[in-house]
């Protein structure tokens, strides 16, 4: 009898799977029809091996053990989903065909054919896509299962990833976190391929804010009134640069004293409009939304966070079956797809009768957008509606907010590009040219039912002379009268904060920071860092890690985190290293590239880091290692910081106590059963008095002056105490208002 098994990702993907095939009776782990079964993992069921599994000296950070560059990989099970992969592994001994159901990208493939691999399966694997999970995307999936050779090289794309992923994580977190050991830093360094080369984002940024010198410039706008119509508008000047006018590269006016001379110049003057622009413009609708686009546009609208915008996305899709697969990086739909148009809006419209049926009736699924392209399809379409009638009063408030959004812009396909007229007038007053600008609109098309944009402060300020609608009377020749002449001093203002979705989107346009021309041609804005899967758990993991946080919406590097970039070289930080490592990811994904030589450059690269890394800890004076957790002790009597416990391996093993100021302060001290001897002498009490007073010789060396001074720094910073003349050469040490310890 021949067994099929379905593998999926989570219990919800099999039910729905379940529910199209047939009636399936619940079993412990798996359904079961007949000879179909379906079974799930759960997410990631498997874990990559830790390094002491490989080889138990691994077990104490070293750097005589790095790097670590497995020849052969080891899995292992998640632990509290064991009892689940004893399911799976005893149904794939029962199958003799297995499909794998898991989600339709990378990482879904991995998932699945890791578990394969682990069971020892070797047996037929078919794939089955899916785009979404309502009945009719799932009915119309099972009818189009394709041969799992088709999408293996994805699996390769996932080994490569989390194999890189490690060998960076590894290798370089326990190499940094060495080297802070030495400089009394006492916690884990974490260095990621991808969360580096973001955290330089968030620090370049915050650094450029910081650096930012505010420079005033001047606008000088006119109102003006037509001598013979009711015609009125606003202009502002725009310097003259023949006349020595000191203006910024924008354009804008440096030299207050110009201005104002202008000003009194064309004050109630007769000007004439020299210049009169008009064209009709046209504005198509923007594209249905991927998951970048959809966290930035949340973000921007709503203040969601990336990650909070991903979890209900995915609720949309897996809980409400109301839109397709969110992790996509595609805003494209497949031609094909636009026969379904009709009964998504129907649907659309149904589940959400108030808002969507106007919306919907007055829609044309006749029309085709420029985003119906097969030739722009990558593994997923754009994230849009599906067919089935959804209930939304039961999302929560956030999920409502998505969903919004993503209705909306697959709405907007269906209606006429927005059609507006742009004029530009140019009004001339006693030689100098003033320039208005205006825009009405001729047809509201798609933008009829686009949601309101927020305006910042700028954009109201700005608005009566840069989105006037300028009158219909305008015309080349009009003589007109300078009502008011008004001199706005502003001043030029540093970029924004990263906001968890503009920081998403600085992450997948990384290619933008490249400065080398050829290589930017490489990357052609199209290799960001992390995916679109990954990017909002990198931004929670620099968050939880302590390399950044939040400043209400905006995130902000932390002295840690600049720490770290401030240490680490260019090629681990710099954003283009790991685009282009993204961008051989999907190269191995399309079958153009090997996983074997990806990794072999993996390798590579980590051992010319650790050499450089090693390098610099003998620079430092030592190889440091942990000691069970770097101890601390009490204050450094010459600089106030604690004193850490260090053990040498190298030039000879020892175990010693230095300050943690170090390089600044170098004072070093015996270990005595695990404590610090700050005087070697101070088991012998007669060596020196209780208290030490300022102005005799030193007790100890007979040869120094005691005098006191102050703590410097540390938690004793402002203190006094009395030591040696002679110091460091003579450790004697008082406090001044306690009993010498």
């Amino acid at each position: 009898m021949s067994h099929t098994l379905y593998l999926c990702e989570k219990p919800s993907q099999a039910r729905d799977i379940a529910a199209v095939i047939g009636s399936f009776a619940r079993k412990e782990g798996y359904l079961e029809m007949g000879t179909t079964r379906i079974t799930w993992c759960v997410g990631h069921l498997l874990e990559m091996a830790p390094p002491d599994e490989y080889d138990p000296r691994f077990k104490r950070w070293s750097f005589d053990a790095l790097p670590i560059l497995p020849d052969r990989w080891a899995m292992k099970v998640t632990p509290k989903l064991k009892p689940q992969f004893r399911v799976i592994q005893r149904l794939l001994k029962q199958a003799d065909r297995v499909v794998i159901a898991t989600d339709a990208d990378r990482e879904g493939e991995t998932i699945a054919r890791e578990v394969l691999e682990l069971c020892g399966y070797h047996g037929p694997a078919d794939r089955l896509w899916l785009s979404a999970l309502d009945a009719r995307s799932v009915k119309k999936a099972l009818a189009d299962i394709r041969p799992g050779d088709h999408t293996l090289p994805l699996y390769h794309a996932g080994l490569g990833r989390s194999r890189a992923d490690w060998l960076v994580g590894m290798n370089l977190t326990r190499a940094y976190t060495l080297l802070a050991r030495q400089h009394g830093e006492d916690r884990v360094v974490s260095v990621g391929r991808v969360q580096t080369p973001t955290l330089k984002l968030v620090v370049e940024r915050d650094r450029e804010i910081e650096g930012f010198k505010p420079v005033p410039y001047y606008e000088l706008v006119i109102a003006c009134c037509g001598a013979a119509k009711p015609v009125r508008y606003a202009a502002r000047w725009v310097p003259d640069l023949s006349e020595g006018v000191a203006v910024d590269l924008e354009g804008r006016c440096r030299d207050p004293e110009a201005a104002s001379t202008v000003a009194a110049a064309v004050d109630q003057q007769i000007g004439e409009v020299v210049q009169l622009k008009a064209e009709n413009k046209s504005e198509a609708a923007p594209l249905p939304l991927d998951l970048s686009s959809l966290q930035i546009e949340a973000s921007r609208r709503f203040g969601l966070d990336a990650n909070t915008v991903l979890k209900a996305a995915q609720a949309l899709y897996e809980t409400h079956k109301a839109t397709t697969y969110p992790r996509t990086d595609c805003r494209y739909l497949p031609v094909s797809q636009h026969a379904e148009a009709d009964a998504v809006l129907q649907a659309v419209a149904r589940s959400d009768h108030e808002w969507a049926a106007g919306a919907v009736a007055a829609a044309d699924p006749s029309l085709r957008s420029r985003c119906w392209n097969d030739a722009k399809i990558t593994a997923h379409h754009a994230i849009i509606p599906t067919m089935e009638t959804v209930d939304v009063s039961a999302m929560s408030a956030v999920e409502r907010q998505v969903y919004d959004l993503v209705r909306r812009h697959y709405l907007y396909q269906f209606y006429p590009p927005h059609l507006y007229r742009s004029v530009v007038c140019d009004t001339q007053v006693e030689g100098h040219v003033f320039r208005a600008k205006g825009r009405s609109t001729l047809h509201p098309g798609w933008r009829a039912w686009a949601a309101s944009r927020s305006r910042s402060s700028d954009d109201r300020e700005n608005e009566d002379h840069e989105a006037q609608a300028l009158p219909e009377g305008l015309h080349q020749g009009l003589r007109v009268q300078v009502e008011s002449a008004e001199i706005r001093r502003k001043e030029t203002r540093p970029p924004a904060r990263y906001t968890s979705g503009s920081l998403i989107a600085a992450m997948k346009q990384a290619a933008k920071t490249v400065s080398d021309p050829e290589l930017r041609k490489v990357l052609k804005d199209t290799a960001g860092i992390g995916t679109e899967a990954t990017r909002a758990g990198i931004i929670e993991t620099l968050l939880d890690r302590g390399y950044i946080k939040k400043q209400g919406k905006h995130l902000v590097s932390t002295d840690f985190g600049r720490r770290l970039v401030d240490t680490a070289p260019d090629v681990l930080t710099d954003p283009a290293t790991t685009a282009l490592w993204e961008q051989v990811l999907d190269e191995i994904a399309s079958g153009r590239s090997s996983l074997d030589r990806f990794l072999d450059q993996q390798k590579a690269f980590i051992q010319q880091m650790i050499d450089y890394l090693r390098q610099q800890s003998r620079v430092n004076g030592a190889d440091a290692q942990s000691t069970g957790g770097g101890e601390t002790g009490p204050s450094c009597p010459a600089c106030g910081q604690a004193l850490r416990r260090v053990r040498l391996v190298k030039p000879k093993k020892r175990v010693f106590w230095g300050c943690s100021a170090w390089p600044e302060c170098k004072q070093t001290f015996p270990d005595r059963n695990g404590k610090p001897v700050l005087d070697p002498r101070a088991e012998q009490p007669s060596a020196r008095p209780k208290r030490l007073v300022a102005g005799g010789k030193c007790p100890l060396c007979s040869t120094g002056n005691l005098v006191q001074k102050t703590i410097k720094n540390g938690k004793n910073a402002g203190k006094l105490f009395v030591g040696c003349s002679n110091y460091p050469k003579c450790s004697a040490f008082s406090w001044v208002d306690a009993p010498s310890t």
